[in-house]
This record gives C-alpha cells, structure tokens and sequence, in this order.
C-alpha cells in the first residue's frame, strides 16, 4: 500500500484517474470501432481464448456480473452468446455511461451500477450464475481478500468465477526498456506502482491524474480463490498478450504474459 494512504484513499485515486482517462478512450480509434460495430447481433469483442472458455462453461440463460466492466464492451459481447442477465459493476461514472451508450446502440438489455468492487452492492448478493473478471483488473486492489470476498458474494452457490488475466511474471519487465529481458521488479514487490500518466490501451501518452497499481503472484491469486470458498476447475498460462500494447514486443520471448482461472463456488 502506498506510503501514508489506506484503501478507501487508494480507490479514490484510482477512481479519479480513470474518469479523468475516459475522454482519452472516447478519442481512440478502438471506441470509433466499437460505435461502427456494436449493433451488429454476432458483435464480439472476445479473443478466442475467453470465448472458448465462456462457450465451455455455458452463459446460455445465465445471470452473469461483469466486475470492474470498463465501457461494457465485453459484458454487451457476453449477452450477445445468449446470457440471460447481464450486469456490470464500476468504480468509475465515466466509463460507465459509455457502457450505457454502446449497450443502447446495440439494443441490449444490460445494466451497469456504479460500484466498488470491494463493497458490491447487497442487493445483488447471490443473485448470478457467473461473475467475470477480466484483463488489467487484479492490480487495482491493494488487497485480494476483501475483492474475493465481495465478488464471492455474489454468486449462487455451485457458481462460476471466470478470470482472464495479464500474468503476474510480465509485470517484472518494462516495456519502455531499452532491454526487454531485464528484470525491473521484484516479483514480490509489496509496495504499489504509481502511474502518472492517463490510462490508456493504444500506447498513446495524456497527462493523467496519479492512480495505484498492485502486484500480486499466482499463488497469492489462486490461493486467494481457495480461501474464499472457491474450488480450482481449471488454469491456464499464455504466451499471447491481452494487455495494453505496450506489452506486445514480448510476444515470442518466452515469458507467459496471460492466463485463464476457472473456479467454482462452494455451498
């Protein structure tokens, strides 16, 4: 946790930085892509990785949560393989209204509230069959507990927990690294990452509000799932990247840049 600042202050900040980054996504090329195709039925912003894993577990008739959603994209793809409900939970207003525009523009019927994960709503408690986090979403956390423990709340029991994620080995490196191969963190590292720069996926560079990024191993990951009342069904490591692309010259290094989490939740 950063020096003089506890969680609630760390999710503010963080909460700032990613409103104050929302116009800088509305001026990507990626959301005038996003508009131009949303409308069409079979509209899918998923790799094939997630959706082979998403068609395995079945979202057909499902109640699924989207945590940490961003702009919906994902979740409104989700609805379209045939999910039932469809609900994405976010700190920041700002992306989530631009969920409410894509979703409106694709003639989906998906709700977005307004949230920190780390306190989810209770009327939402027990309420899905599957709850989705995906890329880029663990490090905002200083903690995995109490982000375990609220999202475990809300699945019915023998529920499915879906994570898709940046693997925790590539945050060693730098990808503004005259050499790629050197070690630049600890893997261990306790203490946060602060990024000044506004957040963004095209390697593009804004001014930003300063947000708060975490580092937590795979055993700090899984075994968080076994702790909270979660059963290990299925885990996977990738070579290929999800993340900004920025990231995308360590393709082919040998480095497991993603990786996929499948747990289900006890009774």
């Amino acid at each position: 946790m950063a020096i003089g600042m506890d969680t609630s202050s760390i999710s503010a900040a963080n909460r700032i930085a990613w409103d104050v980054s929302a116009d800088h996504h509305r001026d990507a090329a990626e959301w005038k892509q996003l508009v131009s195709r949303i409308a069409d039925p079979a509209f899918s912003c998923l790799d094939p990785t997630a959706t082979e894993i998403l068609s395995t577990i079945g979202v057909a008739g499902k109640a699924v949560a989207h945590v940490c959603c961003n702009n919906g994209a994902e979740l409104i793809s989700i609805k379209n393989l045939g999910a039932k409900e469809c609900i994405g939970f976010d700190i920041s207003l700002a992306f989530l209204t631009q969920g409410r525009e894509l979703a409106t523009l694709a003639g989906q019927d998906v709700e977005f509230v307004e949230s920190d994960a780390n306190a989810l709503p209770q009327a939402y408690f027990g309420r899905f069959d599957l709850v989705v986090i995906t890329i880029g979403t663990l490090g905002w956390f200083p903690s995995l507990d109490p982000l375990f423990a609220s999202v475990r709340s809300l699945l019915r029991s023998g529920g499915t927990m879906f994570i898709y994620e940046m693997h925790p080995v590539l945050e060693m490196f730098e990808p503004d690294a005259p050499d790629l191969s050197r070690v630049a963190h600890d893997y261990f590292r306790v203490e946060p990452y602060p990024i000044t720069k506004a957040i963004t996926y095209d390697g593009s560079r804004h001014t930003g509000s300063t947000a708060y990024w975490h580092f937590h191993t795979l055993s700090e990951i899984i075994g968080g799932l076994l702790d909270h009342g979660f059963r290990l069904e299925r885990f996977r490591e990738y070579a290929h990247n999800i993340a900004e692309t920025d990231w995308q010259p360590f393709e082919g290094k040998g480095i497991p840049m993603s990786y996929a989490v499948v747990a289900s939740a006890l009774a």
